[in-house]
């Protein structure tokens, strides 16, 4: 086995499944779960911290959200506000970097100056990068990339011929991180559901049945074993990895 695949996940993403059906088990309204959802969060990104975890990218309201009963929706909207105002100074505290990522031209205008001032806060700080893609679709984020390079191309700034995947990554939402190590979707799902498509493609996933108001810190450890555990060769053999290690 590799030391890279021995190491600890510099880059996690989550799709954090099951706030609904929590609540359901509770006999308490959808909202109680997303609430219970918010708890969650505190706890994962206090651990990450406690692993060195370099990045924690979580999939808070996707493009395909605003599907849900319009009550649903704004009382998501209400807690994403509710949760910026209570944790950001937090975040701030701890040396945390809030990065927000998604097409936020379509929050409110109170919201969107809310999530301004709140990365704005802390752009500057040099501990976890806690990346929230809200209202986000990995679609969308290869689609407004790809609207970029073809911006240039038009300005006769660049020949199509120069075009690369390098070129797509730089313009894409997460340009300035690492591309998630392990992918983990609580709630029983086994699908990526539009989140950071470009960015996964050498992704380890490790699904759960858990749902998220339930987990927590030993769930993560159990997720990060996992990923210990696997041998990365992104496109090479065992044999090549294991005579890079012993070079």
């Amino acid at each position: 086995m590799s030391e890279e695949s021995q190491a600890v996940p510099q880059h996690i993403a989550i799709i954090m499944d099951g706030n609904g059906r929590w609540a359901k088990q509770q006999h308490q309204p959808r909202f109680m779960g997303h609430r219970a959802g918010v708890k969650a969060v505190e706890e994962i990104v206090k651990h990450c911290i406690e692993l060195d975890v370099k990045v924690l990218s979580l999939f808070a309201f996707s493009s395909e959200n605003w599907r849900r009963p319009s009550k649903e929706v704004s009382l998501l909207m209400e807690l994403f506000s509710l949760a910026l105002k209570q944790q950001v100074k937090r975040l701030h505290k701890n040396n945390i970097r809030l990065q927000i990522i998604g097409e936020l031209s379509q929050f409110s205008p109170s919201l969107q100056k809310q999530i301004q001032q709140s990365q704005q806060l802390t752009e500057n700080n040099t501990g976890l990068t806690l990346n929230i893609a809200a209202n986000y679709g990995g679609r969308w984020d290869v689609v407004q990339s790809v609207r970029k390079i073809a911006d240039k191309v038009k300005k006769g700034e660049l020949d199509v011929g120069e075009i690369s995947e390098q070129m797509i990554s730089d313009s894409l939402t997460t340009a300035d991180l690492t591309e998630p190590d392990l992918f983990i979707r609580t709630g029983g799902e086994q699908r990526v559901s539009n989140f950071l498509l470009w960015q996964m493609a050498y992704t380890e996933f490790f699904f759960t049945d858990t749902l998220w108001p339930d987990f927590n810190a030993a769930s993560l450890d159990q997720a990060v074993t996992s990923f210990t555990q696997r041998e990365r060769r992104f496109g090479q053999t065992s044999e090549q990895l294991q005579e890079q290690n012993d070079a």
